[in-house]
């Protein structure tokens, strides 16, 4: 069936707001978003109920709903328990989208690689020149990131130029984890504290007091004490009391995801609570690096 670009514009934006809403969507609501004229989706729609491509709800609530139809020409599979793809403009979650399907319209050429993302949601911000991200996909865990290089409003698609291309392992994190706790107590002198990460050859330590991990400190904390000088501080003064940490049987990208959300250079395993070991992003980077090789 061969649809207007009006018309594509129209479903497509009639998905995007069903999804969003769970209910009928208004006309008014579809030409606030593509932007057009309220009589115009009107006098569109009922070429599209004819087609039975949308289903007309009467009453005050109502306005239009999306049928199979809708989905079957526009090229959107539905699944059960389907899984959100999500996609970053500019280093922040677009709430509200997902990719659809990506597909790369150059792969030869040494030094460039297009890629086209279709997406179920609202494109309307993206712009020439945005870095986008998409991913990671469900299954192989796929990441792409690029420069935005167009839009396609018909399709909902958004055309990139693709830069880097990662896919993360689908392992645990506790096969990458290096086992044993290293740890000093609370009133430890930041000497003492140096003294045990050069002897491990680590740059962070976890900080116990009574059995429980209150803390962690690194070279970096101890080198600004010094800067200052504070010389003669104990580790409680300079920790930072702030210790992210994953369950071991966790898949491997939720820590990378956490790296990137929690904005910390180490992380603590835990096993049934307890902690098994520590990540470090030096870690991750040497995973990511052989799993991509």
């Amino acid at each position: 069936m061969e649809l207007t670009p009006i018309q594509k514009e129209i479903l497509t934006s009639l998905v995007t707001l069903y999804r969003e809403k769970k209910h009928a969507v208004k006309g008014e609501e579809i030409a606030e978003m593509i932007s057009r004229n309220p009589g115009t989706v009107r006098n569109q729609m009922q070429s599209l109920k004819a087609l039975r491509l949308v289903e007309g709800v009467p009453g005050p609530k109502g306005g239009y709903k999306t049928t199979s139809g809708t989905y079957e020409v526009l090229r959107i599979g539905e699944y059960d328990g389907e899984i959100a793809v999500p996609i970053r403009r500019n280093g922040r979650l677009v709430e509200g989208v997902t990719a659809l399907d990506i597909n790369f319209t150059s792969l030869r050429h040494p030094d460039l690689c297009n890629g086209v993302v279709r997406v179920i949601g609202d494109i309307r911000e993206f712009d020439i020149g945005d870095k986008i991200q998409v991913g990671p996909t469900p299954v192989n865990k796929l990441i792409l990131s690029g420069v935005v290089a167009g839009r396609d409003d018909t399709e909902n698609a958004v055309v990139f130029s693709v830069e880097e291309m990662l896919s993360l392992p689908k392992r645990s994190v506790k096969e990458y984890v290096k086992r044993g706790v290293i740890s000093v107590g609370l009133n430890v002198s930041i000497q003492e504290a140096s003294r045990v990460m050069v002897r491990h050859n680590i740059h962070g330590v976890l900080v116990e007091n009574k059995d429980e991990i209150v803390g962690m400190v690194t070279f970096m904390d101890i080198g600004k004490a010094f800067a200052n000088g504070k010389i003669g501080v104990k580790v409680k003064d300079i920790m930072s009391k702030d210790v992210v940490s994953i369950e071991a049987n966790k898949p491997f990208y939720e820590i990378v995801e956490l790296f990137n959300s929690k904005n910390v250079g180490r992380i603590v395993v835990t096993d049934g609570g307890r902690p098994i070991g520590v990540v470090s992003k030096t870690d991750v980077l040497h995973a990511l690096s052989l799993y991509n090789q």
